[in-house]
């Protein structure tokens, strides 16, 4: 299996399983979880997971001190990220927020351009246009669909928050096996999170039910643990640009989630805008082939 296979796969189920995060976000706020407990336990749960990993296959948790550096920074980075977004649920439908944080292919795409002068090809353009028009079919707002100005501000922040990650994964080149980073960098946005709670002043609420618990684990094994693992791979083997443009798989996993298990209708409007988003990564996987 080539390099690009293996990165276009792991974008993928990168994609897919970050697409999750409202599954899993939206059924702790409606039991009175506040943001930073369900972002809290998402990644503590995250590291546990990835702790237990690690020990099976015996991996070693030692990095270098100029690593822990850079890794908590990258932490950080997409821990404020991930708060940013689940902050905007309360403003906006969680549907809305999610269709709009794919801007960050953009971002990431202007990132690499601007400050590391990145070639922007047609067919990257291309592929950003075609999910774009797809993106923007699926968000079919009706009465309760109208734009917050803050839930806005928040979706876009997290939006540069992810572009600004996505782009310094690819540029620092370190000697680390994924599990390791990836381990590391959800300890030291753990951490992050909790020091961002207190700042807020936000009280870290337990959680007391089998459901409730269900769910956040939902939350650390899908868009967290997996959606990192694979979203690192595919960056070493693909690149920012067409990692980031793969995301436009993200809302077409909400759609097929909220099909199969709220029994939303599939409309015409929704099937045209998933091929249109299956399109653009047509074109994006064929031009790095």
């Amino acid at each position: 299996m080539s390099n690009n296979v293996k990165g276009f796969l792991a974008a993928t189920m990168a994609a897919i399983c970050y697409g999750t995060n409202p599954l899993g976000a939206l059924p702790l706020y409606a039991d009175g979880i506040n943001s930073y407990t369900v972002v809290m336990y998402r990644y503590g749960l995250a590291v546990l997971i990835f702790a237990a990993i690690m020990l099976v296959r015996g991996v070693s948790f030692r990095i270098k001190p100029g690593h822990a550096i850079r890794l908590a920074l990258l932490g950080t980075v997409f821990a404020l990220s991930s708060m940013t977004l689940f902050l905007s649920f309360h403003y906006m439908a969680a549907g809305i927020a999610s269709t709009l944080l794919f801007v960050y292919p953009i971002m990431t795409a202007m990132l690499m351009a601007l400050l590391f002068h990145e070639h922007v090809t047609w067919g990257s353009t291309l592929s950003i246009l075609l999910a774009l028009s797809g993106v923007a079919l699926l968000y079919h707002g009706g009465g309760d669909g109208k734009l917050n100005t803050v839930g806005f501000l928040l979706v876009m922040f997290s939006s540069l928050l992810y572009a600004v990650y996505i782009v310094s994964v690819n540029r620092w080149h370190a000697d680390i096996p994924p599990l390791k980073y990836t381990f590391w960098v959800v300890l030291f946005g753990f951490i992050a999170v909790y020091a961002f709670s207190l700042m807020a002043g936000a009280p870290i609420q337990m959680l007391h039910t089998a459901k409730d618990w269900a769910f956040a684990f939902l939350l650390a094994l899908l868009p967290t643990v997996l959606s990192l693992f694979f979203m690192n791979i595919a960056i070493a083997k693909i690149g920012s640009t067409p990692s980031a443009i793969m995301g436009a798989l993200e809302p077409v996993t909400a759609v097929i989630i909220g099909v199969c298990l709220f029994h939303e209708s599939l409309t015409a409007r929704l099937v045209f805008g998933i091929l249109l988003i299956l399109s653009g990564v047509i074109v994006i996987i064929r031009q790095k082939g």
